[in-house]
């Protein structure tokens, strides 16, 4: 007969745990949060120091019954909820519902799902932190103050259904806000000078430095025209010659927002796809004979901290792998990222590194496999040596012209071996040879190549870019990022055009209403400054219900100014040409999470909607009659169709091209990849670079 009864949040979880656990042990999933505050209303007591009203949250009276009924046939029961302040505060409810004493040590915390962490933890359970359900409980009643209190506000003032959330209104800020620095640049003019040279049967480039050894920009086509008369019969001769050799070192484990960030680059998974698939492994794979296991630690931190363990294991693997010389001397240990950081976990790394991908290829998914690949490979290439670089740099002068050529070649991979960072420009790094020269070679000259150039604005936010700048602005911690940016779309305060952020015209109308009535909601330095409080009142050093007052007082304020002052606004479509085929009204522009499309204007009796489609000049190659447009789908994503259909139903993902294959007449598709972009047949392996 079992012994003791252990809550965790997901059937997934409860399942693996169960396999570890035995017999003695009944394992049951609570599916989450089982109370909350209250849908229709504010649910908080501001006046009697912020307390909150919690409710047994609808739907979860047959769980609450099983986990009640399960009690009361055991003698101990542990709350095993994730371990951060959201599974803290899971705990708390149920220590609440089944009337535990939360000061007994009924709660048991592992960072991964493995065999031995479990059966650690269990060995040493312990009560539960109050501290950190307070940061929790703090930080859900702050929102719900400015949500609560700002929404009906902005519904009465502008437009029914609108939010305002603490952290999301300034994300919704710096996309605004990088718009308007991409409507308002200025852009220079720049020229460069690249020259082809050759010695031997070796060509290279080199680029215009300046003149007399003094760097000189090339600001118009005169001050090329006047280099290019110094250099026209001028040879190039080697002026100075430096070979050094260079250090790269491997980046730090994954945290939270740069798994975010790298999923996003490699993998093209949007931020709630990335959490997704990393909860399920680290809840648990089932890997046939092994049982079913937890693949990665625990996937929401902002630690780069590594357990002394997994770096001996790690050392054992790469040496007997790749060989001793690929272990550095002494264990990698990565700084906190952030000042800010709450190191309250490890970094996400594999549970261990012996399970290569390969070896559990079998039992992932696709999406699964593609991320533990990432999370593995990154982890074994924290832990390896430097990789050693060649680098070479050479100066050839051209009369009192300075052109610069620069190469570098990789002398010892080490970590590259195995993994290098992405970056958000989808750029790879080659190597760059450059041939043996030496002071006083005279090189051949094979064309001068003058181009010009404009600067180009900063460019619009991505999901990863987005989560970097919250990150580095200390706004929000690893377990907001992801909600964060799905609200925002959903609320249509922004749209994601070519997987970047645009904020909507509604957006831009609710930031500027924020901007003039609640300055302290938008203030970067002000929301920073309240996540430390939070982190206070998890290390115990801050009153939560103090946080809330001194937050409240100020923000109390603002209500009944903005109340008084906001005026009426009205928004008004901007109406199509476009007529309904339903009722024959107008259709209007509309902006929804995946970009523009158009609706009716009879809206709600009319509920008509149509998406805006592009013609990309193509005919369609199934029906020779029909034009190929651009069109999305559901989850906004691009693909191309018929203008004829449903009569003719041919799409493709992949933008296909007018003219037919050369070798076969198949139809001609653009396949693009970070790298580049190509032509290639969809029947033969004809294949060409696309012209610039």
């Amino acid at each position: 007969m079992a012994e003791s009864l252990v809550i965790v949040e997901s059937p997934a979880k409860a399942k693996t745990i169960g396999k570890y656990l035995g017999s003695k042990f009944i394992v049951k999933a609570s599916m989450g949060h089982i109370r909350d505050l209250p849908k229709s209303q504010i649910g908080v007591e501001i006046e009697d120091n912020f307390e909150p009203k919690y409710i047994t949250i609808r739907g979860k009276g047959s769980i609450l019954k099983e986990l009640k009924d399960a009690r009361k046939k055991v003698k101990t029961v542990y709350l095993a909820a994730d371990p951060d302040r959201e599974g803290e505060a899971i705990a708390w409810h149920l220590a609440h519902y089944l009337e535990l004493n939360e000061a007994e040590p009924c709660r048991v915390v592992f960072n991964e799902i493995t065999k031995q962490a479990v059966k650690d933890a269990f060995k040493t359970p312990r009560p539960i932190n109050i501290d950190l359900v307070n940061a929790q409980q703090a930080r859900r009643i702050l929102d719900r103050l400015v949500g609560y209190k700002i929404s009906p506000l902005l519904w009465k003032k502008v437009k029914k259904g609108l939010s305002a959330g603490r952290v999301q209104s300034v994300a919704v800020k710096l996309i605004n806000d990088r718009e308007n620095e991409i409507k308002d640049f200025v852009p220079e003019e720049y020229w460069t000078i690249t020259a082809q040279l050759k010695t031997g049967n070796a060509t290279f480039e080199a680029k215009f430095y300046g003149i007399d050894g003094e760097k000189r920009e090339l600001s118009s086509e005169a001050d090329v025209q006047l280099i290019l008369q110094a250099i026209a019969e001028a040879s190039f001769v080697v002026s100075d010659v430096k070979e050094k050799e260079r250090l790269r070192n491997p980046s730090a484990p994954f945290i939270t927002s740069t798994l975010q960030q790298e999923a996003a680059r490699k993998l093209n998974f949007r931020a709630s796809k990335t959490m997704s698939v990393a909860q399920q492994l680290y809840e648990g794979i089932d890997l046939g004979k092994e049982g079913t296991v937890g693949l990665i630690t625990y996937m929401r931190t902002d630690s780069t901290r590594i357990s002394p363990v997994a770096q001996e294991e790690a050392k054992e693997y790469i040496t007997e792998k790749y060989g001793a010389n690929y272990v550095p001397e002494a264990p990698r240990n990565y700084s906190k990222k952030a000042a800010n950081a709450q190191d309250a976990h490890e970094a996400i790394r594999p549970s261990s590194v012996l399970r290569d991908p390969e070896s559990v290829k079998e039992f992932l998914s696709r999406d699964q496999l593609r991320l533990y690949k990432l999370v593995w490979e990154r982890f074994v290439a924290s832990q390896m040596a430097s990789a050693v670089l060649d680098t070479m740099s050479v100066d050839l002068q051209a009369n009192n012209a300075i052109f610069r050529a620069a190469g570098s070649k990789v002398k010892f991979p080490g970590f590259m071996k195995v993994y290098v960072e992405g970056n958000d420009d989808g750029v790879t790094e080659e190597d760059k040879f450059l041939p043996p020269l030496q002071s006083g070679d005279r090189v051949q000259t094979e064309n001068i190549d003058p181009k010009q150039h404009f600067t180009q604005p900063p460019p619009r936010y991505t999901e990863a870019r987005l989560v970097r700048a919250l990150e580095e602005m200390g706004i929000g911690r690893p377990s907001t990022y992801a909600p964060t940016l799905e609200t925002i779309q959903k609320r249509g305060y922004v749209a994601l055009e070519e997987k970047k952020f645009i904020p909507t015209e509604l957006g831009e109308l609710v930031v500027q209403l924020m901007e003039e009535f609640f300055p302290e909601i938008l203030d970067v330095e002000f929301t920073a400054h309240m996540e430390e409080e939070l982190d206070h009142v998890e290390d115990g050093k801050e009153d939560w219900v103090k946080v809330l007052d001194q937050f409240y007082s100020s923000f109390k304020k603002r209500l009944d100014v903005a109340e008084e002052e906001m005026k009426e606004i009205e928004i008004q479509d901007e109406v199509s040409d476009e007529i309904c085929e339903k009722c024959g009204k107008h259709l209007v522009y509309k902006m929804g999470r995946f970009g523009k499309f158009l609706a009716c204007s009879g809206f709600p009796d009319c509920r008509n909607t149509k998406p805006i489609v592009k013609d990309i000049g193509v005919t369609c190659p199934k029906c020779g009659e029909g034009k190929i447009i651009e069109r999305r789908s559901k989850k906004g994503r691009v693909f191309f169709g018929c203008d004829k259909y449903p009569g003719c139903e041919f799409v493709s993902w992949d933008r296909p091209v007018e003219k037919k294959c050369p070798q076969c007449q198949g139809m001609l598709i653009v396949k693009n990849s970070k790298s580049g972009s190509h032509i290639q047949c969809v029947q033969c392996d004809f294949k060409e670079e696309v012209a610039d």
